[in-house]
């Protein structure tokens, strides 16, 4: 079922995302959808896929368990999930029981049930209904629907945060701007997502997984630090730092096993250089109201 609004079976994003108005160009990262397109301005990278691929694509996400993690990852979700609340924490010099804070995209609240072990005034939102429910049945306090029809007044919260989100939308420079708006002047907001300049990008290209929808649904937009930066700007915030992390040579399945050892040796070697060079893959952008 195609949401209201549903366009045409075109392209899906026909201009930047970021707000650039330059012509997207042609890439040679070539995917079954087509090749991806480049701002020439800010470098941000777009699928071609059609609506109705991308809504297909969506799917996946409207499921009871949502992103809860598997029984042998909770442990890893748990370390980065503290890590990204430990962040908020030092930056805004609040007690965890005074801060008010909400994930949005939140899904059956897996960042949310960290959030609360740690003190945290944690709720959500979540457009994926049975998601959605399974939040709210786990005793969180979630929006089903998206963040523009929750009606958050002005001002009220301390942190945001926006996780494995932004590269699904076609207009994220609309969601920022609600996203300051429900902002306080001296909050925080945490964004994570990829980042399509790292090195992994550079060497995999489309062997990438992650610019593959029918290996992640939804993954339309793929940031870099210039083009997260423009988008900060552009919806009323700075962006006050940009860390990536890890890199890979890789997927598991692509070459023999003991070749993927050495390369996964290789790329663990180059998470620090990586790090201070910007070229991770995973990228963690912190966002101030301005």
């Amino acid at each position: 079922m195609l949401p209201p609004g549903f366009k045409s079976a075109s392209g899906y994003i026909e201009s930047c995302p970021v707000g650039c108005q330059s012509k997207l160009q042609i890439t040679d990262i070539l995917l079954p959808e087509g090749p991806l397109l480049r701002c020439p301005e800010c470098a941000q990278l777009v699928s071609q896929c059609s609506e109705e691929r991308y809504w297909q694509s969506m799917r996946e996400f409207d499921d009871p368990r949502g992103t809860l993690p598997a029984a042998d990852s909770t442990q890893r979700r748990f370390q980065q999930g503290s890590r990204s609340l430990r962040i908020i924490s030092r930056l805004l010099e609040k007690p965890e029981q005074y801060t008010r804070l909400l994930d949005v995209g939140c899904s059956s609240g897996a960042f949310l049930s960290i959030a609360r072990k740690l003190g945290f005034d944690a709720e959500g939102v979540e457009p994926a209904p049975k998601a959605a429910q399974s939040a709210i049945q786990a005793g969180f306090k979630v929006h089903s629907g998206t963040l523009q029809s929750a009606g958050f007044a002005t001002g009220i919260f301390d942190a945001l945060t926006l996780f494995e989100v932004i590269e699904h939308l076609e207009s994220p420079l609309e969601l920022l701007k609600e996203c300051r708006r429900i902002l306080r002047q001296e909050g925080i907001l945490l964004i994570g997502t990829g980042n399509s300049v790292s090195w992994t990008a550079a060497v995999m290209q489309s062997r990438w997984q992650y610019f593959h929808i029918e290996q992640h649904g939804g993954h339309i937009s793929f940031f870099n630090p210039l083009s997260m930066r423009l988008l900060a700007e552009r919806a009323g915030f700075t962006l006050q730092s940009v860390e990536t992390r890890n890199v890979r040579f890789y997927e598991k399945g692509d070459v023999p096993p003991p070749v993927y050892r050495l390369a996964k040796t290789a790329s663990e070697l180059l998470n620090l250089p990586a790090r201070l060079l910007g070229r991770g893959h995973d990228l963690l952008a912190i966002l101030r109201p301005r």
